[in-house]
């Protein structure tokens, strides 16, 4: 499903609500979700899971082409972790 379907489905499931303000209400889920993690904060939104992130630290990897060593520099990159809801329901329970 992408952001598009997800406004549309909203939006089917609400008719009390404009197309324009399913789509605005998204966009602000998924902007506060961002800011959070930019800001290192945890996410946890209940049944579903919880975004955080992580710091991979500097290491030494390889050019798939050449075999080369490269340097990769630290960074923080998302993690998600499934709730026990999501995953329940992924198993079949």
């Amino acid at each position: 499903m992408i952001r598009s379907e997800l406004i549309q489905k909203i939006a089917d499931e609400n008719p009390h609500l404009t197309q324009r303000h399913v789509e605005r209400i998204v966009n602000t889920v998924f902007e506060e979700v961002i800011e959070a993690l930019a800001r290192g904060e945890r996410v946890e939104l209940r049944g579903f899971g919880a975004f955080s992130v992580k710091a991979r630290d500097a290491r030494t990897g390889r050019n798939p082409r050449t075999g080369e060593a490269v340097e990769v520099e630290d960074k923080k990159v998302p993690f998600f972790k499934t709730g026990k809801l999501l995953r329940d329901r992924l198993n079949g329970r």
